[in-house]
């Protein structure tokens, strides 16, 4: 398909007025190819009421929105759109209340639930692994802890992160939250974020040791006085500049009412907004978001907005 998307704003509201308009876009971004049942794969089908689609092979009755963050939404179409655009148009992402007042929605809770399903929409299925000489380390998330060790912690969120050095800059990134800094949890991420064959940098944590088994060249720099602490700063500057960027993101715009049940998809939107930072084009981060909103299975409301009423409390 070729890539088709609004502009500026101003055509995004001539374009997507109507919800029928809406519903031919997502139609050509889920099928590009033309319709495919569900259910059974089949390609022929006729248009029956309500923007149903009737398979006519297996009877089965499909709606461009079922199996979508879309599905089951009682919003029109055109305000989850603008809601999108104001989304990947604000360069340091938006909150809950923001949203709330932009699109005129009833509730703080309708708009977080909103930009929850978005966050899930953030992670492309099936996603490239990072290549090349990747940085890895591990950082905290959520405030101070007296009397605790670096790797050690009671009650905050131990992120951990890859990065891929693109000369002395930063390529691409992969976040993730990891219950501990064992080797099981260590090894797992990198498995699933770099791909074989590449070059992984980390610091002497004995956790670390035997990547090479799983394919990897490792390349350790050893922290020569432990109670220096800007020795692994300057030797991992990477994903230590991302640790920096990700803290302050969630203080700035977040105000650091993030909880850790909910922390994986704020890392997911960070992550969207880092490595399409130096895109020019918000149409095109319209058309990403919204293509891959297309492949990612509804989120049953309940299951996202459990463990939210902290969250409202703290932010409101």
């Amino acid at each position: 398909m070729v890539e088709d998307y609004p502009r500026t704003m101003m055509e995004l509201e001539q374009r997507f007025s109507t919800e029928e308009a809406c519903r031919e876009y997502l139609f050509k971004l889920r099928w590009p190819m033309g319709f495919e049942c569900p259910r059974c794969g089949g390609v022929d089908a006729w248009e029956a009421s309500r923007g149903r689609f009737v398979c006519r092979s297996c009877r089965h009755q499909a709606t461009v929105t079922a199996g979508t963050i879309f599905q089951g939404t009682q919003k029109p179409l055109t305000v989850w759109f603008r809601g999108i655009w104001h989304v990947v148009s604000q360069k340091n992402g938006t909150s809950a209340v923001t949203v709330q007042e932009i699109l005129g929605l009833g509730s703080y809770l309708t708009a977080w639930t909103w930009l929850s399903k978005l966050r899930r929409a953030m992670v492309r299925p099936g996603r490239d692994q990072l290549n090349g000489r990747i940085e890895v380390d591990e950082t905290y998330v959520g405030g101070e802890e007296d009397g605790v060790d670096r790797r050690r912690t009671e009650t905050k969120s131990l992120v951990i992160i890859a990065a891929e050095e693109d000369g002395p800059g930063i390529g691409r990134i992969r976040l993730g939250c990891i219950p501990d800094a064992k080797r099981k949890s260590l090894h797992g991420f990198i498995e699933t974020a770099v791909a074989p064959c590449a070059v992984v940098h980390t610091d002497g944590y004995p956790a670390y040791r035997g990547m090479e088994s799983l394919g990897y060249t490792h390349e350790v720099t050893n922290l020569i006085r432990e109670n220096d602490k800007t020795a692994a700063t300057r030797l991992l500057p990477r994903v230590h500049r991302i640790a920096s960027l990700l803290k302050r993101w969630l203080l700035g715009t977040h105000q650091g009412a993030v909880s850790s049940r909910h922390l994986e998809y704020y890392l997911d939107e960070f992550t969207f907004r880092f490595n399409r930072r130096k895109s020019r084009s918000r149409g095109k981060l319209f058309y990403r978001l919204l293509q891959q909103a297309m492949e990612v299975e509804p989120a049953p409301y309940k299951s996202i907005v459990g463990g939210i009423e902290n969250a409202v409390s703290h932010k409101m």
